[in-house]
């Protein structure tokens, strides 16, 4: 193997374990929730403490990574995995787990912008596209994580001992990656601990992955909902909608970079966008499960290359240093992750869930059209060849 090769390796890993380790918390909040004997209100308000904490992060992880390098916050915040997710499992009262799960988001967002802007130096050497192979890698991870947890589950093996088991891949994994990791110099452009006013390529591009994000939150949350109550499909199948989709975000990721070097940025950013639309246009019109199955599978392909086109676009602004850019962007979709989810449950009660999923595939829509109009506002970065196919 080329060095390249290796640092390309070295880099997968740590997005692929980092993935594990939020899904290897998610799979087992059923038994959070038991052994604390949680409501369904109050275990939604111990959930709340993980976005919290990404929020907080956000500037936080921009003015690090600026300060720091991406390879040292990437490495701080595995030892911090090391150290938080079994204390997750070992927390012995709610009180104590509240702040831990807290920090426990601030650090997978101190995660998520260090290793995207660490595979963006590494896609610079690369002189092609090669971001959305490392979210694919990321989403293989939560299915890999539920699979680890469901046999968790199966054999009665406390979380604590579960996440242990987590956190001992997590060592073993930076420890081999970390001598392939890039020591990037510190970029040219603003780098701060307070978010500025983004300019008009990153407003741009946070709006068209705001709308991105919010499709995904809604596919999240309520997929299974939808396939129970409008599609109404028999019970040991309501996870299909879910899974349809899941499978083709993270398939999709992994030819991403392939279309991008293809077609370009702009042009897969339309398609998408037109997939969204189309796909949940189609589980609405004729909510059955084998259309509204391969409506979500639709939406799922569209929303693959959202975040990736978005991160390697903002990550390479002249007014900003990398890991101040991928905040500001972040902060912007991370706003459409939580607001998509309660938006579908208020439309719904006024109108009911076709009509929230009919204007969310507006969403859909939305980001075909802002990767149309006034493209000058993208040919103002000239380091990325965005119309072009590489």
């Amino acid at each position: 193997m080329t060095l390249l090769q290796k640092r390309r390796l070295a880099l997968g890993s740590i997005f692929f374990i980092a993935g594990l380790c939020f899904a290897s918390w998610a799979s087992r909040i059923p038994d959070i929730q038991m052994k604390f004997n949680l409501s369904e209100a109050q275990l939604g308000t111990l959930l709340l403490g993980l976005p919290i904490g990404s929020l907080v992060a956000l500037p936080l992880a921009g003015w690090a990574v600026y300060k720091f390098g991406s390879k040292k916050v990437i490495l701080a915040s595995g030892l911090g995995y090391l150290i938080f997710l079994p204390l997750i499992g070992f927390s012995p009262s709610i009180l104590l787990l509240v702040p831990i799960v807290v920090v426990f988001g601030m650090i997978g967002n101190m995660m998520n912008i260090s290793l995207n802007t660490q595979a963006l130096a590494l896609e610079d050497s690369y002189g092609r596209s090669i971001l959305a192979s490392f979210h694919g890698l990321w989403s293989l991870a939560g299915f890999t994580g539920a699979g680890i947890g469901a046999a968790m589950i199966y054999f009665n093996v406390l979380p604590k001992f579960h996440y242990l088991f987590i956190a001992s891949i997590v060592f073993l994994t930076l420890f081999l990656a970390r001598t392939y990791l890039i020591n990037e110099q510190k970029a040219g452009g603003g780098g701060g601990l307070v978010l500025k006013k983004p300019d008009p390529l990153l407003l741009r591009i946070g709006a068209i992955a705001f709308l991105g994000m919010l499709s995904e939150g809604c596919m999240f949350d309520w997929s299974g909902v939808y396939f129970k109550k409008v599609v109404e499909i028999e019970p040991g199948l309501v996870a299909l909608g879910y899974v349809s989709f899941m499978g083709a975000m993270a398939g999709g990721r992994f030819v991403t970079d392939r279309i991008i070097n293809k077609i370009g940025r702009l042009n897969l950013l339309r398609i998408s966008g037109i997939l969204i639309f189309f796909g949940l246009l189609l589980a609405v019109i004729i909510p059955v499960p084998l259309t509204a199955t391969l409506g979500f599978l639709l939406v799922g392909f569209g929303v693959a290359a959202i975040i990736p086109i978005a991160y390697s676009t903002a990550g390479r602004s002249k007014l900003y240093s990398p890991g101040v850019a991928l905040a500001m962007v972040s902060t912007i979709s991370f706003f459409g992750f939580l607001l998509g989810p309660p938006l579908i449950g208020y439309i719904a009660e006024i109108f009911d869930l076709k009509v929230s999923f009919s204007l969310i595939a507006v969403a859909g829509l939305g980001i075909a059209i802002l990767s149309t109009v006034r493209i000058e506002v993208f040919e103002s970065e000239q380091s990325v060849e965005i119309n072009e196919a590489s």
